[in-house]
């Protein structure tokens, strides 16, 4: 089992006047921890499951290219960009960006979004639930097409972009993987089937039913299921002191048994470096073995 570090909350004890200093700190600690990944959720508001929304919050993709700077090995994605905020254009172009220059270390994470309250208040369409699919099928058409050879227009129900240009290309070979987040059953699941490397999971009861119907899905799409990397979101505490790193790699172990192959999510005092010292010399090495 491998283990990825999200981080969803920016408001420490030092204030904003020390958060790149103590983010860097952050990220180079969990990188030289040995953490697979490291995410930032892709929000302009925080949201009511991390906090008040007040609280702050940073713009992912600038966020991500900064950690990049003060890491060298861990993969570096949103867990996930809705795909509102964006033109499909400068998501790919951010994402070739970083990964260009994380030395193709960069992953799209993205999903069909859900935050109204955000979008409404910052003046972002939010459009109904199935045009919102709608976009997220074409963005991933668009965004795939740009990372292939040539550059030849896209048109589409919802854009119509005359030459698909993008140099310098990513240098993930043969592309940056896509990871596509949600459990929904009817679409979400069958475009993880369709057309990503990845999916994001909650570790919910259902999460065995929602890995079943991935699977009937990939059958129908002629897709094989064992391509596909299955993450779930699951907060990663052990504790201040290390204390519930046993119950944590009992839970790693029964979800690798249900086929996950990483855990993703939030590490409670993240921003103190012995917490994640300790996942480098008693939870990682431990996980890797599972």
């Amino acid at each position: 089992m491998k283990l990825g570090l999200q981080i969803p909350d920016f408001t420490w004890p030092n204030g904003a006047s020390a958060l790149g200093a103590d983010l860097a700190a952050v990220v180079r600690t969990a990188d030289n921890a040995g953490f697979d990944s490291i995410a930032v959720m892709d929000h302009f508001f925080q949201i009511g499951g991390v906090g008040p929304v007040e609280n702050d919050m940073l713009e992912a993709y600038t966020t991500l290219g900064f950690i990049a700077a003060h890491t060298e090995r861990a993969k570096l994605l949103t867990v996930v960009t809705g795909v509102l905020y964006r033109h499909p254009g400068l998501l790919a172009k951010a994402i070739t960006t970083l990964d260009v220059l994380s030395g193709g270390r960069a992953i799209l994470g993205i999903g069909a979004g859900w935050n109204e309250d955000e979008s409404r208040g910052l003046g972002f369409p939010f459009p109904p639930v199935a045009e919102r699919f709608e976009l997220l099928e074409e963005n991933l058409q668009y965004v795939l097409q740009m990372w292939a050879d040539g550059d030849e227009p896209f048109k589409s129900k919802h854009f119509d972009a005359s030459r698909l240009l993008n140099v310098p290309q990513a240098l993930s070979d043969p592309r940056p993987p896509i990871m596509i987040g949600g459990g929904g059953e009817k679409k979400t699941l069958r475009l993880v089937a369709k057309y990503a490397d990845q999916c994001n999971l909650f570790n919910s009861p259902e999460l065995e039913h929602k890995l079943d119907v991935l699977k009937q899905h990939c059958e129908n799409e002629g897709r094989d299921y064992d391509s596909i990397t299955k993450t779930v979101y699951h907060i990663l505490d052990i504790g201040e002191n290390g204390e519930k790193s046993g119950e944590l790699l009992q839970e790693l172990e029964r979800l690798h048994g249900l086929g996950i192959d990483v855990a993703l999510g939030m590490v409670p005092h993240v921003h103190k470096p012995a917490v994640l010292e300790k996942f480098g010399t008693d939870v990682i090495p431990a996980a890797e073995k599972i």
